[in-house]
């Protein structure tokens, strides 16, 4: 059983580097146009709401209505960004292009290109989340000290949403099913993560709920270091995190290989 599984898994650790150099020299010829598609939606809704509601609401949890939300879209846009960069350009090189395929024919396994591929979509996942955590900076509704500590939940948001995203791209018949994934798991849970209004807001049964989504441990550990705060619980949040980016990898790399060898 253990033969059948291992060409599913990473043969060593750095071979994933290539797959990963592979889609950074792509990205590197649109790279602007990259980053200002994924700049957009979140700083939208950032001074769309955070000007528009904060108005209304003023002061939230000890801090203006826009500080509050710029935590949130931080914590937003590494996920959007991880997922649609799997969803949609890693389905694209695996089931369209065929890129894949290719690069089985060298020594790389499939466990090296999906490593390759989450780490490349945790990559886009931080470059997004970090370009909105500087805006809010500079227009002080952050700190400065607060970018080292707020780097790291980036990155691994990134991580765990792509790995949950690469089991949609495994499962999924053909890319017209990610919109469902989007509708019914990713916008649910941006409102119920405590992105936009505090999760104290919702009924006892939704916090409850709340409380296991990868989201909201990702909102919790970003908003108190952008706020200068300290952070209550580092390794509980760290840890389901992890656990929500390590299982779905295995799961994936090992329904990616029984698809392609269909």
């Amino acid at each position: 059983m253990w033969q059948r599984f291992a060409p599913a898994l990473p043969a060593n650790p750095w071979n994933w580097i290539a797959v990963w150099r592979r889609n950074f020299l792509v990205w590197r010829k649109v790279a602007l146009a990259s980053i200002l598609g994924n700049l957009a939606e979140p700083m939208s809704s950032l001074f769309g709401l955070g000007f528009g509601l904060g108005m209304i609401i003023g002061g939230i949890e000890g801090t203006s209505y826009i500080s509050f939300l710029a935590a949130g879209m931080v914590a937003t846009s590494a996920m959007v960004s991880a997922t649609f960069e799997t969803i949609y350009a890693a389905y694209a090189r695996m089931q369209t292009n065929c890129t894949w395929e290719a690069v089985l024919c060298t020594p790389l396994t499939l466990g090296d290109i999906v490593l390759g591929e989450v780490a490349w979509a945790a990559s886009k996942a931080l470059l997004a989340g970090t370009a909105i955590t500087i805006v809010a900076v500079a227009l002080g509704y952050a700190e400065w000290s607060s970018i080292p500590y707020a780097l790291p939940a980036i990155a691994l948001t990134g991580v765990t949403f792509a790995s949950l995203a690469m089991v949609v791209s495994a499962l999924a018949p053909s890319h017209d099913y990610f919109i469902f994934y989007q509708s019914l798991i990713l916008t649910p849970m941006m409102y119920l993560s405590g992105t936009i209004f505090p999760m104290s807001q919702l009924p006892g049964s939704f916090q409850r709920i709340a409380a296991l989504l990868p989201l909201t441990h990702s909102v919790d550990l970003i908003r108190p270091a952008m706020l200068g705060r300290p952070v209550d619980s580092v390794g509980l949040h760290v840890a389901v995190l992890c656990i929500y980016g390590a299982f779905p990898f295995l799961v994936s790399a090992a329904l990616l290989r029984r698809r392609l060898m269909r």
